[in-house]
């Protein structure tokens, strides 16, 4: 019946014409009801899409979708199922027992007619998934504080805990990047040092080299004040700096074995490079999970809504206190969410005059925070080469407290920097009219810079004194041979210090800052500057920009002091401890919280970001800086990178030839076309899906609608039955 007729008819009449009786529906083979064209006809979704008439009509009318909306969901199941059974297992349908039962059965019967060797293949790939199955559990026994963790998770959500795991995952990824060094540098040096294996060391052979630039004087062992060894332990120098800690105690060619010889600056070199691109392989991979997530929750604003009151609850919670806070914290993302809301309409009404007042503000206020950034990039300088010019004065003619502020003193700087600025950036935010989202998001990338780029100039100081040429001998060798005899160390032992004193400040703040706060909350909260103070809160960005701060250092001192990474394990193990007592003890969880996805994704991504950073005074360094001549495995090289066309010089003519022609221009340029369009390729199929996810999207909408629509012929099919009834 069209819908013009139905409404020329008068109400009583239309909900008799709309009944559907039972000996007007036909029976398909699969035992449902179906009714006639003419109703289907009637649906809003049929209604909309003939009203359209765009291609996707016509591929729904050939697969039958929408003309057939009553067929049988089970038929077409186990049809898709009895189909695919080798591919996907059975319990990761959602069917209940009774239905996976049969399903099983079937799949039984059918294996009955395969050949013996297809039912061998078929119970060998059972038996593997099986086995890999139980050896992924028994791995989940494992894991690195896995009760630790599973606690924090329940007693305070998946926010925080993902901050914990992504401190295992450092752990973790320091420990592999120190095992590629020790094994590829360190083992072939301790197994012939202490005689374990029928090696001996190839001294570098001696070259056309200057005597001054060969001069390198180690500070003397015999220390006259106990103080002395404190010193030594803190900043790197003294006894640590001959030993294996530092870059300078490879001053050797090779090691000599029985059928070959041992290249050690090609594997010091290859050490780094394994490391680096081992971390970004693992950060990228981990970090894709969470991007996809991030993608599809960043597409409409009604589906985060939709994310929130009905998928927001956090299920892992268990402790009542956490409960309340959880509700207070999707209360304030959903006003939050609001508020961004208001400030989209706000913005939408704004005119030119005010828009132009607005960015002329915020100009204004971005230039404050370059400047703020350019004062505290400038005192870290000074403060380097301060620390630089007077840490050559002997031991004893400084006190011991004179003696450690020139030493840590670019260490102190920037800490202070890193503790100052977030607090200036929180108030100049506030007066840029922002969202309160998008407020968050700048505070913490201006932070992240902050404490990134803090390490960036720290490096560049270093590099600009070691190549500023102000005598002969510097133009002899290079670099500053006076002042930096062994270059290479002298900026291990800066990374060193900068780890060194980032686990003492997060000590100190642990024990002497939130241990007595937390004292005086408790047992003196009467006091008004005591409330006003209120408890230290546990914020998660603050804490991650810790430890990706640590983690920048670690990469970047690691080629200067190859077992910084062990020193960087050691310290993420205590900083774990450290933090779960801080928040079980002394600590609060922040009102604002994240999702473990948005964190994960977001922990990855300043760690990639710090990664990036990294590399670049590396390269620098290995590339444009001349290697130390007094000291290390490079001594004969100009720079560091020249050890590798001096190997691919010895490999044979044809491998030369294959080398040199993936290097040269004739090969980059077609590799990068074919990228290009392979790039070309990916962007458009990623296109191609947005469409079919948008179709996708308006076809669970027009289905929404039938629902709808069924449900209220149903209801006027009730009601007409009733009033039948009670007629009669």
């Amino acid at each position: 019946m069209s819908e013009s007729s139905a409404s020329a008819l008068p109400p009583g009449r239309r909900s008799r014409q709309t009944f559907i009786h039972p000996e007007n529906l036909s029976v398909d083979s699969s035992g449902f009801s179906s009714p006639p064209v003419n109703f289907l006809q009637e649906l809003p979704s049929y209604r909309s899409i003939a009203r359209r008439r765009t291609t996707i009509l016509s591929r729904d009318k050939q697969s039958g979708t929408l003309l057939k909306p009553t067929d049988s969901y089970s038929s077409q199941l186990e049809g898709g199922i009895t189909e695919n059974f080798n591919s996907q297992s059975i319990r990761k349908y959602a069917l209940n027992i009774s239905e996976k039962r049969r399903l099983r059965n079937i799949q039984e019967t059918q294996m009955k007619y395969l050949s013996e060797w297809d039912q061998w293949k078929r119970y060998s790939s059972k038996s593997w998934k099986r086995f890999i199955g139980k050896a992924r559990e028994m791995t989940t026994h494992l894991e690195l504080w896995r009760e630790d963790i599973r606690s924090i998770e329940g007693k305070f959500g998946t926010g925080i805990q993902s901050y914990f795991s992504f401190l295992r995952f450092l752990v973790l990824l320091n420990l592999v990047i120190f095992l590629i060094i020790f094994m590829l540098v360190l083992l072939p040096v301790l197994l012939t040092k202490y005689n374990i294996t029928n090696s001996t060391f190839v001294l570098i052979p001696s070259e056309d080299t200057d005597v001054q630039c060969t001069i390198y004087p180690i500070s003397s062992s015999g220390l006259i004040y106990f103080y002395s060894y404190v010193i030594d332990l803190l900043s790197g120098t003294g006894f640590l700096e001959e030993t294996c800690l530092f870059y300078g105690h490879y001053t050797i060619d090779g090691v000599k074995f029985h059928n070959f010889t041992y290249d050690l600056p090609l594997a010091y070199l290859l050490s780094t490079i394994a490391y680096l691109a081992l971390s970004l392989l693992w950060i990228v991979k981990r970090s894709v999970e969470g991007f996809k997530i991030n993608l599809i929750r960043s597409e409409e604003h009604f589906q985060s809504y939709c994310n929130k009151i009905f998928a927001g609850w956090d299920f892992c919670i268990t402790n009542r206190s956490m409960a309340d806070l959880k509700h207070s914290s999707l209360r304030y993302e959903l006003r939050a969410d609001l508020e961004e809301e208001r400030i989209r309409q706000k913005i939408a009404e704004r005119t030119s005059e005010e828009t132009i007042r607005i960015y002329s503000l915020r100009l204004f206020l971005n230039c404050i925070v370059l400047a703020v950034l350019a004062a505290c990039f400038y005192a870290i300088y000074r403060a380097t080469i301060f620390s630089q010019e007077h840490m050559k004065k002997e031991i004893d003619k400084m006190v011991f407290g004179e003696n450690l502020l020139i030493l840590y003193l670019p260490s102190i700087v920037i800490t202070l920097a890193n503790f100052i600025t977030p607090m200036i950036f929180a108030k100049i935010i506030h007066y840029e009219d922002y969202s309160p989202g998008f407020e968050i998001r700048l505070t913490i990338l201006r932070c992240v810079f902050m404490r990134l780029a803090t390490i960036c100039v720290l490096v560049f100081t270093l590099g600009s004194k070691i190549t500023s040429c102000d005598n002969y001998s510097c133009e002899l060798c290079g670099y500053n041979q006076k002042l930096y005899p062994c270059w290479e160390t002298q900026v291990g032992q800066e990374m060193y210090k900068l780890m060194i004193f980032d686990l003492i400040i997060i000590l100190a703040v642990t024990l002497f800052v939130d241990f007595p706060r937390k004292l005086l909350v408790t047992y003196c909260s009467s006091w008004k500057l005591i409330q006003c103070w209120g408890q230290q809160e546990f914020a998660i960005p603050d804490n991650v920009l810790g430890i990706v701060y640590g983690q920048t250092i670690c990469w970047i001192g690691a080629f200067f002091s190859p077992l910084l990474p062990a020193i960087a394990t050691l310290k993420f193990i205590i900083i774990f401890y450290v933090k779960e007592m801080s928040l079980l003890y002394t600590c609060r969880p922040s009102p604002r919280q994240f999702r473990a996805s948005n964190s994960n994704f977001f922990f990855l991504l300043v760690l990639l970001i710090g990664l990036c950073l990294a590399i670049i005074p590396l390269t620098i360094s290995m590339a444009r800086i001349p290697s130390s001549k007094a000291c290390g495995p490079f001594t004969n090289f100009n720079t560091t990178w020249e050890v590798v066309p001096k190997t691919v010089s010895t490999f044979p003519s044809s491998l030369q030839s294959l080398v040199y022609g993936v290097t040269s221009e004739a090969f980059a340029v077609p590799f990068f076309m074919i990228i290009c369009l392979i790039m070309f390729y990916f962007i458009a199929l990623a296109g191609a899906h947005k469409r079919v996810v948008v179709q996708l999207r308006e076809q669970l909408s027009l289905e929404s609608r039938d629902k709808r629509y069924l449900i209220q012929k149903l209801t006027e099919a009730q009601k007409d039955m009733k009033n039948r009834l009670d007629g009669q």
